[in-house]
């Protein structure tokens, strides 16, 4: 048996009351975020995902869903409807389409987006033997509030009024769910009721990312899925050893003087940004925890780095540095992703359209563990080949 789930569902036939005035005339699936109905891109991700069977339940205005998606084979994919009433609720909308549910099956909400990791969450719903598997956002930031507490990845806490003490995290939908789970409704309507009853069984589990997710769930949440889906390039680049000449081992840049670039990467540097490409600093700094140089000095060695960009007709956009030691525990310290993760959020990026490019492996772990494309450069591979690569097409 594949590990890969074959089939998608989404649950889009709500009447969508927080999008009003949009939803009077319109379901709330094809809110255009950057001109393209939502459900769309909903649609192209599973399509990335390699699955073809897709069931779309619908209620609300279904005609208009069904006019714009049609038989889905512009996605590559064979979509069937199963419609009904609008006023129906999750668990019901999911009984009424039992026949055409396959034994397993990805049920995705239709106003949330997550690049998530696929394959891992397939993986695990095998490997824990799941009834469900949800994907869970570990919301550090509080984006919006928890609704689950996990431990070591079973759920043993499910609260959908999000009221009890200590939660952390929140179902984002993408769930992996074995049809069996519909027999547990009983007299309840929201598919979600199953969850506390999978919770005693202990057959609920999560995947967590730390991915921020994307809604068209409400009108406050639109400024920021629309600068997701905005078009954009964006490298990561790490900074001594692959901008500037890395210091002997255990040596740090203590004085703006000290740094020196590479061959090239002020060049490369300006050709990313002439080509309109975003640019990302990353930067493991221990030398402030150990007391070799303080924060104040780090920010002065940087104006001296955008000072001699500046000079190119350039700059690099943003800086992350982590400032702690080897023994912290921080998780923003390379090989951990956590500074990626904050420019992530910060900047409302899909990582997985993102480029790495790293000197030393602990970058290339970093990056490969916030699925960012990471590329390793060296003496025989600078950065400043490496950017023209990437801007002829052939690193993507």
């Amino acid at each position: 048996m594949s590990d890969l789930i074959s089939q998608a569902v989404i649950i889009a036939g709500g009447r969508g009351e927080r999008l009003r005035p949009f939803t009077d005339n319109a379901p709330k699936p094809l809110f255009p975020i950057g001109g393209v109905p939502f459900i769309n891109r909903l649609l192209e991700q599973i399509s990335s995902f390699n699955i073809k069977d897709v069931v779309i339940l619908l209620g609300y205005r279904a005609d208009q869903v069904m006019d714009e998606v049609g038989d889905g084979s512009c996605f590559g994919l064979n979509i069937r409807y199963d419609v009904t009433p609008a006023e129906y609720d999750t668990g019901q909308r999911l009984v009424h389409s039992k026949d055409l549910l396959s034994d397993d099956f990805l049920m995705m909400y239709c106003d949330n987006y997550c690049p998530i990791d696929f394959e891992k969450l397939c993986r695990q719903y095998r490997e824990n033997n799941a009834v469900i598997q949800l994907s869970v956002y570990a919301n550090r930031d509080k984006y919006t509030k928890d609704n689950v507490i996990i431990e070591n990845g079973r759920v043993i806490l499910y609260d959908k009024k999000r009221l009890s003490p200590d939660l952390s995290g929140v179902d984002i939908g993408y769930a992996i769910v074995n049809r069996s789970s519909l027999d547990l409704l009983g007299n309840d309507v929201s598919f979600s009721a199953v969850y506390p009853k999978l919770v005693e069984a202990g057959r609920l589990f999560a995947t967590v990312t730390e991915h921020r997710y994307y809604s068209i769930g409400g009108y406050e949440r639109l400024p920021l899925t629309e600068e997701f889906f905005r078009e954009k390039k964006v490298v990561f680049l790490d900074r001594d050893g692959t901008i500037n000449v890395r210091p002997p081992k255990a040596c740090y840049i203590e004085r703006p003087e000290d740094f020196k670039w590479l061959p090239g990467a002020k060049e490369a540097i300006k050709m990313l940004h002439d080509n309109n490409v975003i640019t990302v600093l990353i930067s493991n700094q221990p030398g402030i925890a150990r007391g070799n140089l303080t924060e104040e000095t780090l920010s002065k060695i940087h104006e001296k780095m955008q000072s001699d960009l500046k000079e190119e007709g350039c700059m690099i956009d943003h800086i992350y540095y982590c400032p702690h030691g080897w023994d912290d525990g921080c998780d923003c310290r390379k090989p951990k992703p956590g500074m990626l993760y904050m420019a992530q959020r910060d900047l409302s990026l899909d990582l997985t359209k993102c480029v790495l490019f790293g000197d030393d492996e602990r970058d290339i772990e970093a990056g490969e563990a916030a699925r960012v494309r990471s590329v390793l450069v060296s003496a025989d591979y600078p950065f400043s080949k490496a950017a023209e690569d990437y801007l002829k097409g052939k690193i993507k």
